[in-house]
């Protein structure tokens, strides 16, 4: 079994059983709020994943590790900002495109320079949301700072992961 699974499932019964203490209906109402995300999120989930499986078998894995892959250097990580930067879709797209991306051997760098612009500085959400409810002032206060940062993750953490066990 998944380490990653082990933990969540412990951490979920010691979080039943902390709720319990407090309240003995306090675990069936906190699943069934549980229950009630998983109803509002699965179709997006379920694209997200089909895209990004689709994704992994129409682009040549050889491609991806030419132009991302652990050897890529700058080049990879610079690849990683712009496709983040440009890229549509939210976390239902993101995630499930990157944990194939990773499992296919593209570099670590690019990758977290990529979800580093991605979250950072997507335009749709710029635009959408930041624009109109913060205004231009305070939306270029925050952005072109934060242009930087993408392409600073991907550098040191790529360092960082190598230091961190496989769990």
């Amino acid at each position: 079994m998944d380490t990653d699974v082990l933990v969540m499932g412990g951490l979920t019964i010691l979080m039943a059983v902390f709720a319990f203490t407090k309240g003995k209906d306090l675990p069936l109402r906190g699943f069934q709020t549980g229950f009630g995300l998983l109803q509002e999120v699965w179709l997006p989930l379920l694209f997200g994943f089909c895209l990004a499986g689709l994704f992994e078998v129409l682009v040549p894995r050889e491609l991806l590790v030419k132009w991302m892959g652990e050897e890529s250097g700058v080049r990879g990580i610079l690849i990683g900002w712009l496709v983040g930067l440009l890229m549509p879709g939210g976390p239902y797209v993101v995630f499930p495109l990157t944990a194939s991306l990773l499992r296919d051997g593209i570099g670590v760098g690019p990758l977290l320079t990529f979800i580093t612009a991605k979250l950072l500085l997507s335009p749709i959400r710029l635009f959408t949301w930041e624009v109109p409810f913060l205004g231009w002032a305070f939306v270029m206060a925050r952005t072109v700072p934060s242009l930087l940062l993408p392409p600073i993750v991907g550098l040191i953490g790529q360092r960082l992961y190598a230091l961190f066990p496989k769990l």
